[in-house]
């Protein structure tokens, strides 16, 4: 009795031991993964005066990882009951090293090619994300069962606090010397990502211990039953996803040489943009006290107000854009944890709520990608940043309606 009892107590310490080491090794996936895309903005000017490539053009970088999302997204789960969770997310982590190091190297014998190494990195990197932000969620709720709201909790705070962290550090990183001249754009992005060899390696460890983790199989034969694809509601909580996305993606993208072109200087226009990051972490830890009550089925339509009075104040106050910056954060956070909310409330079971999710992020991610290519069109073709302002106030107005359809309570294939 007694050595089964020591049996069974070491079997436990293992237990916690192996989901120790699982969590570090998320979160350190966690800091790394929205960092290798969030410092692009803070560098666009520098990027420009490096390759010669237009600012507008450039700042399509931000767009890239959106179509790969979108397009990649409703891929992973195939993959993943292929061949295997954790070896998908190996081989993801590595392409998401790999694209690191590609969108940096210094290819200056070849006209074209510093261009070329940017796109074809960040590329691979949005096709490596892909796969991370829809799996990574299920190795969470396949491991760490009623602890999952704590353990998503932290993975989503790191995920978006090292990513704001990653905009402020990136211009300052660039600007440091060693013999003379400084480090550069280049050294700048790979050195906010430079745990992610550690972060690679250490899955790989848990990989080896756990096995590939395969998921679970349809039955042979077994009815699809009706697709979200042809469903009204999951339309809905789809377009609200892509609108609150669009704006995060244009002001990530823009409010650095927004502040650049009011005076302020490249470090401080890369703490703006973090700070709006930030305000958003803060933002979106707050949401479930304001969905308790009556005030519940207006949510969603009232988050865009304190952006709208943001888009406004940088409109006819330029000079307060950490400020506005910062309301608009308010904004950006609290309606993405709204739409990842409303992705599970307007299902009626788990299964559904999955395949919502996956409907919804491939349409708001194909949406997302061409807001910031637009706004940047609009500052190059008329001047100044009233015009492309007052598109991203409109995708606001957008929200607005979209968010009026989707806080009434209906469901996802109820007919």
């Amino acid at each position: 009795m007694g050595d089964d009892a020591r049996t069974v107590t070491e079997e436990r310490t293992e237990r916690r031991v192996s989901l120790g080491f699982l969590l570090l090794t998320l979160c350190l996936i966690a800091v790394n993964m929205r960092a290798t895309i969030t410092g692009i903005g803070p560098l666009l000017e520098q990027l420009t005066a490096d390759t010669g490539a237009p600012l507008a053009t450039l700042s399509a970088l931000t767009s890239v990882p959106l179509v790969a999302w979108a397009l990649c997204s409703p891929l992973a789960h195939t993959a993943a009951q292929r061949w295997g969770i954790n070896r998908v997310l190996t081989v993801s982590l590595v392409l998401l090293t790999a694209g690191t190091v590609i969108r940096s190297l210094p290819f200056v014998s070849a006209e074209g090619w510093p261009v070329a190494t940017l796109w074809i990195g960040t590329a691979v990197i949005g096709v490596a994300l892909a796969a991370a932000n829809v799996l990574l969620p299920a190795v969470v709720k396949q491991s760490f069962g009623t602890r999952v709201p704590l353990v998503t909790a932290i993975y989503t705070a790191l995920l978006a606090g090292c990513g704001a962290l990653g905009s402020g550090l990136v211009v300052p990183i660039s600007h440091v010397e060693t013999g003379g001249s400084p480090w550069g754009w280049r050294i700048a992005l790979i050195a906010v990502c430079a745990t992610l060899p550690v972060a690679a390696v250490l899955w790989m460890i848990h990989h080896r211990r756990s096995g590939h983790g395969r998921g679970e199989r349809r039955a042979a034969g077994a009815s699809r039953g009706p697709s979200v694809w042809g469903d009204s509601v999951a339309w809905q909580v789809g377009a609200y996803f892509g609108v609150q996305a669009s704006l995060f993606y244009v002001l990530l993208t823009w409010i650095a040489p927004m502040a650049i072109s009011y005076g302020r200087g490249e470090a401080q226009a890369g703490v703006d943009t973090m700070m709006f990051q930030l305000t958003g972490v803060i933002s979106s830890l707050a949401l479930p006290a304001a969905l308790r009550g009556r005030l519940e089925r207006w949510v969603p339509a009232l988050l865009p107000a304190l952006a709208l009075v943001a888009v406004a104040g940088m409109i006819l106050a330029p000079g307060g854009i950490l400020w506005w910056g910062m309301l608009a954060g308010l904004t950006s956070g609290s309606s993405l944890a709204m739409s990842l909310t409303l992705m599970a409330s307007r299902a009626r079971d788990h299964h559904t709520a999955s395949a919502l999710s996956g409907m919804g992020q491939s349409v708001g991610y194909a949406f997302a990608a061409f807001p910031p290519i637009v706004f940047g069109l609009l500052h190059t073709a008329v001047g100044g940043w009233v015009a492309p302002l007052a598109f991203s106030g409109l995708l606001l107005v957008a929200q607005v309606l979209l968010g009026l359809l989707v806080g009434r309570d209906r469901y996802v294939l109820d007919r």
